[in-house]
């Protein structure tokens, strides 16, 4: 995750740049390509043509997001020349920052910076942890989606995974299924992971990533020996978090994903039917 300090850095940087263009705040593409770190300017505009796409895509008006003009720098020899530059809408320069890779932290910040419309450090701060925990969330489905695959290959069915991951989360929280269901007040038919801390959901994806990855170095085949390796797994996560005073059974529940995820696209599909003009609107009442 970003520290704090990054953050109010980040955000400053941003700010910084931001214009106001017709009554409506943009940011410079020359601009926004230093800050998200593209050397190239060509590089960057590769981005910035997927970007167009998705506008179109949403039904946007690319024009009104992308907006093209000439700006004259100054060269490292002390001459002058005009530059190709873009005016971009917060839409624009979202949409730009979603064609990035995420695990760079200044794209991460800038999909959250851009995605919404409150200009307020700590809003952005809040909505990257939201967006982190989601991350991680996907990320764990991913890992025992590829996990269930290598050990039906070895003989163990849907019914011997689900015990294999009952056991692994026993070993992991001290705690059966049940138990963490009952204490997090998980509804019924629900994962146990979508009510789970970002750490949480992260130490349970370290502790599948190492068995699948041990079940297929030492060849392992058969319930018994893989849920032995599991459990091994998931013993030593547990360790290394309890060494750093973190024991998992005692956090508290995290806000159901699904109701997350349905915020955070609320707030993008809000970002996606305002056109300039309606932005403007919106920033004068």
């Amino acid at each position: 995750m970003i520290k704090t300090e990054k953050i109010q850095d980040l955000f400053q940087k941003f700010e910084q740049i931001c214009l106001d263009f017709e009554g409506i705040e943009c940011w410079s593409g020359r601009e926004l390509q230093k800050l998200l770190g593209y050397s190239k300017w060509d590089n960057f505009e590769k981005v910035v043509f997927k970007a167009q796409e998705a506008c179109r895509q949403a039904r946007a008006q690319v024009e009104g997001h992308f907006r093209p003009f000439t700006q004259l720098i100054t060269m490292p020899n002390g001459g002058q020349r005009n530059v190709d530059d873009l005016m971009l809408t917060r839409y624009a320069c979202y949409l730009i920052a979603q064609n990035g890779d995420s695990r760079k932290e200044t794209i991460a910040f800038a999909q959250n910076y851009f995605a919404i419309q409150t200009r307020r450090a700590e809003l952005v701060e809040k909505r990257l942890l939201d967006y982190e925990r989601l991350k991680a969330r996907e990320k764990l489905t991913e890992t025992e989606k590829q996990l269930s695959e290598i050990l039906y290959e070895r003989g163990v069915d849907s019914q011997g995974f689900a015990m294999i991951r009952s056991k692994g989360d026993q070993a992991l929280f001290h705690l059966s299924t049940a138990q963490l269901k009952r204490r997090f007040e998980v509804p019924e038919g629900r994962p146990l992971a979508d009510f789970l801390p970002t750490i949480s959901i992260k130490a349970k994806d370290l502790a599948a990533e190492m068995t699948g990855l041990k079940v297929q170095l030492k060849d392992k085949k058969g319930q018994a020996s893989i849920e032995a390796e599991h459990i091994e797994n998931n013993e030593a996560v547990r360790e290394m978090l309890t060494q750093r005073g973190i024991f998992p059974e005692l956090l508290p529940p995290a806000e159901d994903v699904k109701r997350l995820q349905k915020q955070l696209s609320s707030e993008t599909e809000k970002m996606h039917a305002l056109t300039p003009n309606e932005s403007k609107q919106k920033e004068a009442s």
